[in-house]
């Protein structure tokens, strides 16, 4: 009995938003963002949730990566390949910040220009 009262009461919320393709994008990149600038501000001796963060941002980019890539991706040709190319320079610039030799504020600056893209009404996603 106890399975079948949770059970309708999954189901039953309703008052849970429905949440696009693009809208769930847009929430991944937020929390990624949000984790990587707390890191960021709270400095060196923060560095392991530094390193956690940009292993999530750069797992988050690979899936981008691999999803721009794909031919059947209904993104316009150039965008898809401007968003591999920063999936590059994430990879790229991660090593730095992990070697000490970068500042996570790029990364946290391409996210949100992307978050940026997201939220726009328009263009495929």
């Amino acid at each position: 009995m106890y399975a079948t009262t949770l059970a309708k009461t999954a189901y039953a919320n309703s008052t849970q938003p429905v949440r696009t393709a693009r809208g769930m994008e847009f929430e991944l990149f937020a929390r990624v963002t949000r984790r990587l600038k707390q890191a960021t501000d709270a400095g060196a001796a923060q560095f392991p949730a530094l390193a956690e963060a940009i292993c999530d941002n750069r797992k988050l980019w690979t899936v981008l990566a691999a999803d721009v890539a794909d031919p059947a991706n209904n993104l316009p040709a150039e965008l898809r390949a401007r968003l591999f190319y920063l999936n590059e320079f994430t990879q790229s610039h991660s090593r730095k910040i992990l070697s000490g030799q970068g500042s996570a504020d790029v990364l946290v600056d391409i996210n949100t220009a992307i978050m940026r893209g997201l939220r726009q009404d328009g263009g495929a996603a």
